[in-house]
């Protein structure tokens, strides 16, 4: 999951780089969106692997 967070986390950056303003917008905040799962998903796994969860 943080691989494709980082992949559209560069499309953003090239997609602003070479002036595509909507495009960049919405990569990022793609990329938003799966960096903020990626951590509850660590955040329920780090618990559970402690027997906490």
């Amino acid at each position: 999951m943080l691989y494709y967070t980082l992949i559209f986390l560069v499309v953003a950056l090239v997609a602003g780089v070479l002036g595509f303003g909507g495009i960049a917008s919405a990569a990022s905040g793609i990329a938003k969106v799966l960096f903020v799962i990626f951590l509850v998903l660590f955040v329920v796994s780090l618990l559970a692997g402690r027997g906490w969860a």
